[in-house]
């Protein structure tokens, strides 16, 4: 009885791997933290939430926003945990390859390594789909992924998010979520000509953002908790304007899906922001 007991638990344990080390429910709502729906879907095409094909716009050139559902061919079905850890915090694909930073990894290496397979568990559940991505549309010398590597020595700090022992646990939190998997700064901070982080002007603006949008200041003058309580879950600023563009599918996507003590959290890391 013993020894048929033992193979059954191996059996078990071997039957589903994909699903053995994270946790689908919880990778939905690392998910909707991420925003990965804002880039990840098709245009035009209904039911096509992480099948790619989104063109993004930006002075180096045109990149689009890849299939990332488990179709082998065509989206992240062949990658194993490894594979996919390796690409979200290391920018490195499975073939060895450096991801450009347009793909914001410069933010998901400060992610948790159970987020992360949390995150890969629930992207193993979703239907699978062949659509084809374009591949992008950079001129040289831009073209030459190579040169990813003297970009990340210069820009790219990798390691997992450090919590700052002098703050609070809810500061903490808000502190992991905007700046790993919500990964606000990817956007609300400008960048140089090289299109590295301006890290000194950190959250404060970015005119020239994706597709030439003018990406505004997340921490403006005389914002309290309420007004980016109000923000963040519906939209509307003090003034009674509303917020559109990329942000108002952020909004819908993403910060109005959080929990409240997350929400609550990263209003805390936002007012206070040093």
């Amino acid at each position: 009885m013993k020894r048929t007991a033992l193979f059954l638990i191996l059996f078990c344990l071997q039957a589903s791997p994909l699903h053995a080390a994270g946790d689908a429910e919880k990778g939905k709502y690392i998910l909707n933290m991420g925003g990965c729906i804002s880039c990840h879907h098709t245009p035009n095409q209904k039911g096509a939430d992480l099948s790619g094909g989104l063109a993004i716009k930006s002075p180096f050139g045109t990149f689009y926003v890849p299939n990332i559902t488990p179709e082998p061919d065509v989206g992240i079905g062949g990658w194993s945990d490894e594979d996919f850890i390796a690409a979200m915090t290391q920018g490195i694909s499975p073939d060895g390859s450096h991801y450009y930073p347009a793909f914001p990894y410069t933010s998901y290496t400060q992610m948790t390594r159970q987020d992360l397979l949390d995150l890969k568990a629930y992207l193993d559940t979703v239907a699978p789909s062949k659509n084809v991505v374009p591949e992008h549309d950079i001129p040289f010398p831009f073209n030459m992924r190579f040169l990813m590597m003297g970009w990340k020595m210069m820009f790219f700090d990798e390691g997992t998010f450090t919590p700052n022992p002098n703050k609070s646990e809810v500061w903490n939190r808000g502190a992991y979520i905007v700046n790993g998997p919500a990964h606000c700064g990817e956007c609300h901070t400008p960048r140089n000509s090289l299109g590295g982080s301006d890290t000194s002007k950190k959250f404060q603006g970015n005119p020239n953002g994706p597709d030439k949008e003018k990406i505004p200041n997340i921490r403006p003058k005389g914002w309290e908790e309420g007004d980016y309580r109000t923000a963040l879950r519906m939209g509307m600023t003090p003034d009674g304007d509303f917020l559109g563009g990329s942000m108002g599918h952020v909004i819908a996507k993403t910060t109005s899906k959080l929990t409240k003590d997350d929400l609550n959290a990263v209003i805390t890391y936002l007012v206070e922001f040093e």
